[in-house]
């Protein structure tokens, strides 16, 4: 790609982003001794961890969802909470509950299990919108509000939700607003023979998730967030992501685009896609990359879209095809 001078800053390295490097190649490693043959998912889960975002994992069961999310969880020292959503789950399970100690003759607040700094949720869409909801406030402002109250969530806060698709029996469709607060969304999708073939030598006997230890702690992924705040941006790849998401509102294929938090996302995912590489600027190949995981599952497609089995995936393929790339001729990626 050919970038302009004004596109590439000169010498300006963010605090701590030297670490970024060392950090991010030990958690991935740990990962992926986990999860095999899945590097792309892998790099999008460690994306939206430095971007200070949240993950929804859909995919059918046995793919190895849950996995990433616990072996993801495991690879930080740090707070972890799983939650298994399932219909009677109250929101005050999430939240946390006022409750009156007889002693001190005074309510005191006993925290959900929300409050940690990577929260795995598995199955999120067996739980009815009512228990679902409990997570909006969290997962947007990284605080709760119980009668009344707020409560700050620590940093690192990550959400890593799995699903299965709606059609499975037993689930409800998560609502709009609940997606469009997940950064990402990804599918694991069935594994390659080879790799399947290893997953039985690795997996066989004993879970190697046993057997993995911390790489990193919560305050060290405060520190590389906080370096991947200050990744340079121009002004033209600003502009081309207001394209992308433009384009997709355009669109005749859908009757709901994405959002606006939809263009923060991206922005602060590139930057972290930009920095897992070693750079300290983003390019619009860092756009391109993310634009389907973090888009397409915002959109809603039409009904004659829907007839002609048009998926919002397509729909993204076709607007990165389609917006003219800022700087010159650039490497696709709609894979």
């Amino acid at each position: 790609m050919t970038l302009s001078e004004k596109d590439v800053p000169a010498g300006d390295i963010p605090d701590g982003f030297d670490q970024i490097a060392e950090t991010t190649s030990l958690i991935r490693a740990a990962v992926e001794s986990v999860i095999e043959g899945k590097p792309d998912a892998v790099r999008v889960a460690l994306t939206v961890l430095l971007a200070e975002g949240h993950l929804l994992i859909e995919d059918v069961p046995g793919v190895g969802k849950t996995m990433l999310a616990k072996t993801l969880a495991r690879s930080v020292d740090c707070s972890v909470r799983r939650i298994q959503f399932t219909p009677d789950l109250l929101p005050s399970d999430i939240t946390g509950v006022s409750v009156f100690n007889q002693e001190r003759h005074e309510f005191e607040f006993k925290p959900g299990a929300v409050f940690a700094n990577i929260v795995v949720g598995d199955e999120i869409n067996r739980a009815s919108p009512k228990t679902q909801s409990a997570l909006l406030e969290s997962m947007e402002e990284q605080q709760v509000t119980v009668d009344g109250v707020t409560y700050e969530l620590g940093t690192p806060f990550l959400v890593v939700a799995t699903q299965n698709p709606i059609e499975m029996e037993g689930t409800y469709p998560l609502p709009e607003a609940q997606r469009d607060r997940f950064m990402a969304r990804i599918s694991m999708g069935y594994p390659a023979p080879q790799a399947e073939l290893e997953m039985l030598d690795l997996h066989g006997r004993t879970s190697p998730l046993t057997r993995l230890k911390p790489v990193a702690d919560a305050t060290q992924v405060a520190q590389l967030i906080g370096a991947v705040r200050d990744i340079h941006v121009s002004e033209n790849v600003k502009q081309y992501t207001i394209d992308l998401v433009t384009a997709t509102r355009d669109s005749p294929d859908l009757r709901l685009g994405a959002s606006p938090r939809a263009a923060l996302h991206m922005l602060r995912a590139a930057r972290a896609y930009a920095a897992l590489d070693g750079r300290t600027y983003v390019v619009p190949d860092d756009v391109q990359a993310l634009a389907e995981p973090v888009l397409a599952h915002r959109l809603l497609p039409t009904a004659e879209a829907q007839i002609a089995r048009r998926t919002p995936q397509q729909v993204v393929r076709e607007c990165v095809q389609r917006v003219p790339v800022p700087g010159g001729a650039s490497r696709r990626r709609t894979g």
